[in-house]
């Protein structure tokens, strides 16, 4: 059995301001993770296209995210930082594997059927594939790998299909080019942490997204600590005090998410808030998450807001990890070329496959 190095690979999109569910969702995970694993974090600019975006705003928001991504704690020395389109093994695998996924795989994305809505035959053929994109921006690096949210779960899993099929139709080229029994690892996700899932401030029901129409539903990294406060103090809820123990909050999902955020920006468990704030109204416990919010996330906006004043250096991070990812990318998609009977330039220094 083929055996591949652990590697993490993960990745954001560029649209709007990166928030609180962001964060919590996802970022301190990937904090974490850099102590344990070597990791690949992606802005993922490409997927931004697959609906239209303003080309200014767009070169903007790459760096921002960026920005987000160095100000939370990711470390570009220890981390490979960089934007997806600089990466060409991007686009390149993804459409080998456009010609390997089935249609009838893609039919079943729900997350497109959302997306589209009633107007799907006017979305782009980039919003539809976008399944097949992700699944190249994971395997291009061989990554094992993926910190996701239960949203791109079914994702994860054609891409873990895609990567079977490959393995099962070429299995014989793999096996001649030296490659044992797979060439792609079938990448496992990564979800943890008591808020994985943060939910709309004016839903609970929704997720918290970057796309809401209502800038209350969610908290922005780049809000200031007035606008943070303001949001959690109109944040929907219901007139119960807190339960004592988390069975209490169940039918309850407005409670059930503030005590969310609450435990996962003190690193506590939701039953440890309880316990703290057992029959307290909401009129106590929502300045407490204030309080604890802005604290949290203040020097974050700080750091943000000092970034976004010196784009070359956002530049400079995004260039040096595109080299980087290159240097993993590349030879892999080589091989790729060779395994699927493409023909290609030999490089100087590298076997001709």
């Amino acid at each position: 059995m083929t055996q591949f190095p652990e590697r993490v690979f993960s990745g954001m999109q560029p649209t709007h301001t990166l928030h609180l569910g962001n964060y919590l969702g996802a970022m301190v995970n990937w904090i974490a993770m850099q102590e344990t694993h070597s990791c690949i974090y992606c802005v993922v600019d490409l997927h931004a296209i697959t609906v239209f975006q303003d080309p200014g705003e767009l070169v903007g928001n790459i760096r921002q995210v960026t920005a987000a991504y160095l100000a939370c704690g990711l470390d570009p020395k220890r981390s490979i930082i960089f934007n997806q389109s600089q990466v060409h093994a991007h686009a390149e695998l993804a459409w080998v594997f456009n010609c390997v996924a089935r249609l009838g795989w893609l039919n079943r994305m729900t997350q497109f059927k959302e997306k589209a809505g009633k107007d799907r035959e006017n979305a782009s053929v980039g919003l539809y594939a976008y399944p097949n994109l992700m699944a190249a921006d994971i395997l291009a690096y061989r990554a094992t790998h993926v910190p996701v949210g239960e949203d791109q779960k079914q994702h994860l899993e054609l891409a873990r299909d895609i990567a079977q099929k490959f393995n099962n139709d070429f299995a014989a080229a793999i096996a001649a080019h030296g490659h044992g029994d797979a060439f792609f690892p079938l990448p496992e996700p990564m979800i943890t942490g008591p808020a994985t899932r943060v939910m709309s401030l004016r839903d609970g029901s929704k997720k918290m997204s970057k796309s809401d129409a209502s800038d209350l539903s969610r908290i922005n990294l780049t809000d200031d600590a007035e606008a943070i406060a303001q949001k959690f103090r109109k944040a929907r809820t219901d007139p119960e005090p807190l339960p004592s123990e988390t069975a209490g909050l169940a039918g309850r999902p407005e409670a059930d998410n503030l005590v969310g955020i609450y435990a996962a920006l003190a690193g506590m468990t939701k039953e440890s808030v309880l316990r703290e704030f057992s029959g307290a109204q909401f009129s106590t416990f929502k300045p407490a998450l204030s309080d604890l919010a802005v604290e949290r996330l203040g020097p974050i906006a700080a750091e943000m807001r000092r970034m976004m004043d010196d784009p070359g250096y956002i530049d400079g991070v995004l260039a040096d990890g595109a080299e980087r990812a290159s240097a993993i990318a590349v030879p892999i998609m080589d091989e790729v070329k060779d395994v699927v009977g493409l023909l290609r330039t030999v490089r100087a220094g590298l076997p001709a496959g």
